[in-house]
């Protein structure tokens, strides 16, 4: 809307304003005469008060009536004003020299680009809701008779036996009457690991089954299950975010008052002195000038470049109130899966028995894991094909066999390999070795998944697989610190996971076991202490959180519900943008308030002036005169708005600015 009405105004100004002859004398030009040409400014400066001014008209009128005044009743102010004394004197009405159709075009246009610019940087996209329920699949197999047959998800009903096979989403919250499957709840609990699920055992809609196909009694379907209770969430968190007003919006209602209050002291002052034709210009001279373009392109321009500048750095501002308050962040709340980590398993760990090397272990496990689509299984073998030792020996498998809670089998070699976690010991009555044990008991202290490896009955090695630290993790957290803003983290996991990777990294405090409705309380609990809270999350489960701190960023590389509830969306999976972001809100402020300084300071010179408060001296601030102030006001807001151009913003170096140099660093650190 802005954006067409600017355009159009903008052609529709030009003729106004060559036209004008206020304008041909203040630029020593003769202005042309034909025909008809006294009407063009009248007539197009009226198309352009309708419509162009009609975005301002009608918020003016809005706030008027909420008595809440703020930019827009300010525009509507000065472009009325404008309005009615150009075509007083159009007609010859009162005998006055007011004719300011130049300048109600120029106030038009400026304030449309203005507003454009600020919509274009709000960058609203579509609603998170949406997103959610898009992780529902469209159909489900509904068991019948002993037949399935395809139905629509909203012919469900509580009661129905569905098949959810390997690799889709279930289509209800329910209970598992047949199978055995281990399904991905990452979406909805935040836990890394996939969770096996039996008879009898809740599965919930939305989640899915990774490895087999299980039967499913249906217990609640629409409103009623888990991920409608986040889409309420997401809901609620939004509608209860503070809704801060934006400071050129304060700024405006303060000159708003100032504006009117001088007006009116102008208009009795020039008329308790008896001159009341000067009350008369002195007043629409006030009225007009009190709202400066400068005013209008203050904010909007800092924070058209500042996104500009945040796009390049990697960070996409969807609210520019979120950038705004980035500044004052207190704490830096981070999900750990997918945020601090790279929400994968990874091979951390190897432990041979004697005998037995580690490349040899690994290549053993990889072959036996090969046909296996389980995450596990991809991890074990990416480790294998990193270690050189494994990769050499290039074993294949066959007679492929998977378990479901307990592990693979095949022919490797010709040998029985077998890889599994607990259980698979359990089944065959065996333990971890003596040589291996210690190894394997603190893996799983930090929360470690423990997967062993057995050639022909026999234990010959384990392997760790954790959810690996982004090793650029290390660096953000540091450098937040170092900037006075506190660290914490929060995930679905279990707490020695949480506790071993908090204590790697480095964090202030750790909220684990988290479900989603607790990350939302989390993110009260921080701002009930009087925290100012920045949220950095990639499931589904942080989207309330997100939407209920005061900035909200989503990883980029995560799904489309984090983004929709969050602010600020990092284009990569690299934590130390939100370094680049604060530094940008910083930075950002800084020019905001400079150029509000600038153009309120304008103000309180040109308006006095105008008023004739020094017109005793002969000193009169005549509407030209005022008109080329308004105009060097705006070059010197938009020239400060550039020099956030010069920012550096690249995450690498803002992250290392604070890094000790080697010879820096403590010995016990280097002997690491």
């Amino acid at each position: 809307m802005f954006r067409n009405r600017f355009w159009l105004s903008l052609v529709l100004s030009v003729p106004v304003v060559v036209l004008s002859p206020m304008v041909g004398h203040l630029l020593g030009y003769h202005v042309p005469r034909f025909p008809g040409s006294a009407w063009i400014p009248p007539v197009l400066g009226t198309v352009i008060f309708l419509h162009g001014g009609a975005p301002f008209l009608r918020g003016g009128l809005t706030e008027l009536r909420s008595k809440q005044p703020g930019m827009m009743l300010l525009i509507a102010m000065a472009i009325t004003v404008a309005f009615t004394a150009s075509w007083a004197t159009t007609l010859g009405i009162g005998g006055f020299d007011l004719d300011f159709w130049w300048e109600l075009a120029l106030l038009v246009v400026i304030m449309l680009l203005g507003h454009w610019m600020e919509m274009r940087a709000l960058g609203a996209a579509s609603s998170a809701l949406d997103a959610l329920a898009a992780l529902l699949p469209d159909e489900a197999e509904r068991i019948e008779d002993g037949q399935t047959e395809t139905v629509p998800i909203g012919a469900l009903a509580a009661g129905d036996l569905v098949l959810v096979r390997p690799g889709a989403r279930v289509p209800a919250d329910g209970t598992i009457t047949d199978g055995s499957a281990e399904f991905d709840e990452s979406m909805i609990t935040g836990e890394s690991r996939a969770v096996a699920r039996g008879p009898g055992e809740p599965v919930v809609a939305g989640t899915v089954a990774t490895d087999s196909t299980v039967r499913v009694r249906v217990e609640a379907v629409g409103e009623d299950t888990a991920l409608a209770g986040i889409q309420r969430m997401v809901a609620d968190a939004q509608e209860s975010s503070t809704r801060a007003q934006a400071l050129a919006d304060r700024a405006a209602a303060l000159l708003f008052w100032f504006a009117l209050g001088a007006g009116i002291l102008t208009a009795l002052a020039w008329t308790l002195l008896g001159s009341p034709d000067d009350a008369v210009v002195r007043t629409v001279t006030v009225l007009v000038i009190a709202c400066p373009h400068a005013l209008g392109l203050a904010i909007p321009l800092v924070v058209a470049l500042s996104t500009e500048r945040a796009a390049r750095a990697g960070v996409l501002i969807r609210d520019r109130m979120a950038l705004e308050r980035m500044r004052t962040i207190d704490v830096v709340l981070f999900d750990k899966t997918g945020t601090l980590t790279e929400g994968a398993h990874a091979v951390t760990g190897t432990a041979p028995v004697p005998g037995v090397s580690e490349g040899e272990l690994l290549a053993l496990a990889a072959a036996a894991e090969a046909d296996s689509e389980h995450p596990v299984a991809r991890a074990v073998v990416a480790a294998a094909a990193a270690h050189p030792g494994a990769s050499e020996r290039r074993l294949r498998g066959t007679a492929f066999r998977a378990a479901t809670g307990r592990g693979v089998r095949a022919q490797v070699d010709g040998a029985e390999v077998a890889v599994g976690g607990p259980n698979l010991l359990r089944e065959l009555g065996l333990g971890s070795p003596a040589a291996i044990a210690a190894a394997t008991r603190s893996w799983a202290e930090r929360g470690a998944g423990v997967l062993h490896v057995l050639r022909d009955g026999q234990v010959i090695g384990a392997l760790a697989l954790e959810d690996a630290v982004r090793p650029e993790s290390r660096a953000a957290v540091r450098a937040l610190q170092e900037r006075g803003v506190q660290v914490a983290m929060i995930t679905g996991d279990a707490r020695q996971v949480a506790e071993a990777v908090g204590a790697d990294l480095g964090i202030d405090e750790v909220f684990a076991e988290v479900l989603p409705q607790d990350k939302d309380s989390k993110v009260v609990e921080l701002q009930s202490r009087g925290k100012t809270v920045a949220m950095v999350g990639d499931g589904v489960n942080d989207a309330p959180a997100l939407a209920r701190a005061e900035v909200g960023i989503a990883i980029g590389a995560g799904t489309d519900v984090a983004m929709e509830s969050a602010g600020v969306v990092l284009a990569g999976n690299d934590p130390r943008a939100v370094l680049s972001m604060i530094d940008l809100s910083r930075a950002g402020y800084r020019k905001m308030l400079q150029n509000l300084v600038w153009a309120a300071g304008y103000n309180v010179v040109a308006v006095p002036l105008a008023a004739g408060v020094l017109a005793p001296a002969g000193i009169v601030l005549s509407p030209a005169v005022g008109a080329v102030l308004m105009s060097a006001s705006t070059i010197v807001v938009a020239l400060n708005a550039q020099l956030l151009r010069r920012l550096d913003l690249d995450p690498v170096r803002l992250a290392a600015a604070g890094e000790p140099r080697p010879a820096e660093r403590p010995a016990a650190a280097a002997a690491s």
